[in-house]
């Protein structure tokens, strides 16, 4: 009988407004039924309008954040969200190869919905080429992964395109490529999980609603506490195609319970414009 619940960490900035960042990802932590860790990398002033300003921690700081967890828990999953500069990539690179980080989900975040850059741009080749190998899953949107590719790549607009995009990803070394589909257009989103041995679809219908802010990090945080449950509970050392599917796929369900439970919310004193959050309680029963 175990001991202890699953437990993940997440490496990411704040947000104040609660819907995204550390104080969406615990709350996720919280609502799939794992032990949520973390450090943080950055105090960001933002809310339902978009990032104001951003305040970098130190990079030694987020290191002995790091040692503080690390040393003492045994962490099953890991995810990371804003890093901001190199020397942050630099460190969580560092720390993939010295620590155990159990299955490491990385979410590319790069630009804000509001335009608002939260990756320096000498940062960007360094996830490119080091972040990238040292993942077991990455969970770029359609932007993302046009500019994780470089070279004047233009977002995918067909499911063709995203498959090639997504092989083209996993071609950097990752382990697992999930290439989200919310970017586009159509009356139903394709997101597409491709591995070095399957190609799994996932299709659901587009809701429609403003409140969208922070739906990739619930969503990478939502797949790093499933894996972290299934890892822990099932006693597994490795994490398939297969559990990786499972929890992607819980994890998606998830996230529409979320966006469709806070479809009519008003959140902001001034809703013109804004963009509100996810129901993260929307599985915890209310009193």
């Amino acid at each position: 009988m175990s001991t202890r619940p699953p437990i993940a960490l997440s490496i990411a900035g704040t947000d104040p407004s609660g819907g995204a960042g550390i104080h969406a990802d615990l709350k996720t932590f919280t609502a799939r039924g794992v032990l949520g860790t973390t450090a943080i990398t950055a105090l960001v002033a933002q809310n339902t309008h978009g990032v104001s300003r951003v305040h970098p921690i130190d990079v030694d700081f987020v290191s002995d954040q790091l040692d503080s967890v690390l040393g003492d828990m045994p962490v099953d999953a890991t995810k990371s969200g804003m890093l901001g500069t190199r020397a942050l990539v630099d460190l969580v690179v560092a720390r993939a190869a010295e620590s155990d980080l159990g299955f490491y989900t990385v979410d590319p975040v790069m630009v804000a919905t509001s335009g608002h850059r939260l990756l320096e741009v000498d940062a960007v080749d360094a996830v490119r080429t080091r972040l990238l190998p040292v993942a077991d899953l990455i969970t770029p949107n359609l932007p993302e992964a046009a500019l994780l590719l470089g070279d004047d790549m233009p977002e995918a607009r067909t499911r063709d395109e995203m498959l090639d995009q997504a092989r083209r990803l996993l071609d950097r070394g990752t382990g697992a490529v999930l290439l989200k589909g919310g970017h586009g257009s159509d009356d139903e989103v394709t997101d597409i999980l491709v591995t070095a041995d399957a190609v799994t679809e996932f299709v659901h219908p587009r809701i429609a609603t403003p409140n969208t802010h922070g739906t990739g990090c619930t969503l990478s945080a939502a797949i790093t506490a499933e894996v972290a449950h299934r890892k822990h509970m099932g006693g597994l050392a490795e994490v398939d195609g297969e559990v990786l599917a499972a929890a992607v796929d819980a994890a998606l369900g998830y996230l529409g319970r979320a966006l469709r439970s806070a479809a009519e919310w008003q959140v902001s004193l001034d809703p013109a414009g804004a963009h509100g959050p996810v129901d993260h309680q929307v599985d915890i029963v209310r009193h």
